[in-house]
């Protein structure tokens, strides 16, 4: 039936696929890219809702920091420069750190007072470089990457030296990640994955045409995944980056070992219908597997993780549809010269494992103690987040980020919201709460600077009641443009920047502003304290998805396998790469970030795929000979090749991502192929020697009529004497 159905429409079905390429490559190529720090942020929770709370009050704090070196305060140039970024159409306003001076002189703060206030936030503290700040308006919001290259041109316009401008802020990261994480940014390690597969399935296959139409279909299954998530809505980012890289590995995979089923059996009648029939059921099986491993990251409150797992599942059901829909259609039409025999590495490491497999003894044991040993270090793994941290070190807006927090200040702040509700008290007195809440604050050692309303005024007011009266007449006329007051005068705000270090996370940083300012009518909020939730959110989420993936994956091997023992000791190698990878991360303190964090429910679906193949041909055989050393041979030397194989284009795969100048997707890249490489060692060489372990059938039934013989009687030393008794009467 399936020799049939290939041979009178294989045609049709690879013409459906040429022909649907060039829409679902325009698709693919015209997907919106999102990268915007919120979205990483989690979506439910009191803290994010607070947040929520404090843009709607106080509008976002969406700023972009120009660090000037080698200017003075009211340089024309500078002042030319604030005045032409203000008049960008998607900026609110512009602060120098004159415009900053002349405000604070109209409200009789004098010259010296000022400068102390603006040091270590528009003026370094050798006074050798100048911040100029630009708010962003909600139309800058909605198109940061325009707004910042308006900055940047008018910057180019100013004639300012390359090396005396640094700019820093959201929106920065905002296009840097974009340009960064895009596809036209991910092709160069994309292409060399493709000609590095090619090379892999040559090197394999021996055949150019076949080698090359196999890569055809991955290239394929790729644009059609891409095609459907732009169609259904989805937006790129920087994760999804890898997504390509992803669908291509498991469109590999399952035509990698379809193909090996065909070779084996070309002698056969029907090739192609009897392959078809072996490979369906430990392909199938295998894509349901990882597609659980996939779709267990969208118990994550993190929006782009929940979008990852849903576009890699679908993109893993693409490539099954692909790789054993479509690779029989490719071998129909261009039916490939005879196929060389398998003496390659797969070959050899199949023999390798087989040697192991007869000191089965020592390398479980030796198995084992890594095992323990390395897993102890998974509960040491911590999480961090720091959009920092994903741009390349050696790169401009890394340097210039890091120059303006060294010499000017940090782009990281925690904000207050001082809320004096429906209190009648006077302005005069709200201000000096404000002012001594403002001074806790800045007395903590984390905290560089703060900014609020209080900035503004002077230390004492005028005693004259009437000059204090046209101070408070000058505030309220410029209220409504004022980003430190909401709702009259209920709402007060105080920016704090803040530094963390080794010794001082985020969350320490907040808990002792909340224990300084205990008592009063203020709480926190801010991107900072998002990120620290976001961070343990990670952590929770990736147990989450790994223990609903682990349970649910176990479900189904047990199931399939008609065994819970069989099950369970199936799922042992499968869990043994996870537990060294990422132990050893925890050994070394190597902090896991979101990319990474991710890899654990990837791969323990994906390594499932080896351990299908490999238990479905030894069930086979055990069935049949009774034996289960000799059905773990058999199944060594029938899917031993094709796994190891498969595996080493899939890690190959996985290890051009480490290409990538993007930090998240080259540690994406490390992981899996670390964890994928360390599945293969589980699979070929673990599971075999767990697995003959199990007795032998025959000496069972053997031994059965002599159990049977022992429980009918009772050989106790009573039972004897009783015996003797009655035959000697």
């Amino acid at each position: 039936m399936v020799s049939w159905f290939y041979k009178h429409y294989s045609k049709h079905l690879l013409w459906i696929a040429v022909l649907s390429f060039p829409y679902l490559y325009y698709q693919a190529e015209t997907m919106p890219s999102n990268n915007d720090i919120e979205t990483w942020l989690p979506r439910e929770s009191d803290v994010r809702s607070t947040y929520e709370d404090f843009k709607l009050e106080f509008g976002a704090e969406e700023i972009i920091l120009i660090g000037l070196s080698g200017q003075e305060i009211g340089d024309p140039l500078v002042e030319s420069l604030a005045s032409r970024i203000e008049r960008l159409s998607g900026i609110r306003t512009c602060w120098s750190p004159a415009r900053l001076q002349t405000v604070m002189s109209e409200f009789d703060v004098n010259e010296a007072e000022s400068l102390s206030r603006l040091k270590g936030l528009a003026i370094s503290d050798d006074g050798k470089m100048l911040g100029v700040v630009a708010l962003l308006s909600p139309d800058g919001l909605a198109d940061r990457a325009a707004v910042v290259e308006g900055v940047r041109r008018e910057i180019a316009y100013c004639q300012f030296a390359s090396d005396d401008v640094h700019l820093a802020g959201g929106p920065i990261l905002v296009s840097e990640l974009d340009r960064l994480g895009n596809r036209a940014a991910n092709k160069r390690f994309f292409m060399i994955t493709l000609v590095i597969c090619l090379g892999l399935l040559y090197w394999s296959l021996r055949q150019w045409k076949l080698a090359l139409s196999i890569v055809g279909l991955t290239v394929w299954a790729i644009n059609c995944t891409l095609g459907i998530m732009k169609l259904a809505g989805g937006e790129m980012n920087f994760i999804l980056g890898a997504l390509s890289v992803m669908v291509m590995v498991f469109t590999l995979a399952v035509a990698v070992h379809f193909l090996h089923y065909y070779r084996a059996l070309l002698g056969s009648a029907d090739p192609l219908g009897e392959a078809f029939r072996l490979a369906w059921k430990p392909c199938s099986l295998a894509t349901l597997t990882t597609t659980i491993g996939l779709i267990s990251l969208t118990v994550s409150d993190i929006a782009p993780v929940c979008q990852f797992g849903y576009a890699a599942a679908m993109g893993s059901v693409v490539a099954l549809l692909t790789g054993l829909g479509l690779t029989p259609a490719v071998l129909t039409c261009c039916p490939p010269m005879r196929f060389h025999e398998a003496g390659s590495a797969g070959g050899r490491f199949t023999l390798i494992a087989m040697w192991l497999l007869d000191r089965k003894k020592t390398v479980t044991a030796l198995a084992v103690l890594i095992v323990v040993g390395t897993s102890l270090g998974v509960p040491r793994i911590r999480t961090k987040i720091d959009p920092l941290d994903f741009l390349p070190k050696d790169g401009k807006v890394y340097s210039d980020v890091a120059r303006i927090e060294r010499d000017l200040t940090t782009t990281h702040s925690i904000e207050a919201v001082v809320d004096f509700g429906d209190s009648e008290r006077a302005f005069v007195d709200k201000l000096a709460d404000v002012r001594e809440l403002d001074r806790k604050i800045r007395c903590h050692p984390a905290v560089r600077h703060t900014m609020s309303l209080t900035t503004f005024f002077p230390e004492q007011l005028p005693d004259d009641p009437l000059e204090t009266m046209e101070l408070l007449n000058r505030a309220r006329s410029q209220q409504s443009e004022n980003d430190y007051l909401a709702s009259g005068t209920e709402m007060w705000r105080i920016s704090a920047r803040i530094q963390e270090g080794p010794n001082m996370s985020r969350q320490q940083i907040l808990d002792d502003l909340q224990a300084l300012t205990a008592g009063s009518p203020v709480h926190f909020t801010g991107v900072a304290p998002l990120l620290e939730h976001a961070q343990h959110e990670i952590f929770d989420g990736f147990w989450e998805s790994f223990a609903m993936a682990f349970g649910i994956i176990s479900i189904v091997m047990i199931v399939s396998l008609r065994s819970l023992k069989a099950g369970l000791v199936a799922m042992v190698p499968n869990l043994t790469p996870i537990c060294i990878v990422f132990g050893t991360l925890g050994w070394l303190d190597f902090p896991v970030d979101i990319g990474m964090m991710m890899t654990a429910s990837i791969a323990l679906g994906i390594a499932v795929d080896g351990t299908f193949h490999f238990l479905l041909r030894y069930e086979e055989h055990y069935k049949e000979k009774k034996d289960s050393a000799r059905a773990s041979r058999f199944a060594l030397l029938q899917t031993g090749a094709p796994i190891f194989e498969a595996a080493t284009i899939a890690s190959v795969g996985m290890l051009a991502l480490t290409l990538s100048n993007f930090a998240p997707t080259a540690r994406f890249g490390y992981m899996m192929t670390a964890l994928m490489l360390a599945a293969v060692i589980g699979d070929l060489v673990l599971l075999p020697a767990l697995l003959s372990f199990r007795p032998s059938q025959r000496l069972v039934e053997r031994w059965r009529p002599k159990l049977a013989s022992f429980t009918r009687h009772d050989h106790t030393p009573a039972a004897q004497s009783r015996s003797k008794g009655r035959k000697s009467a």
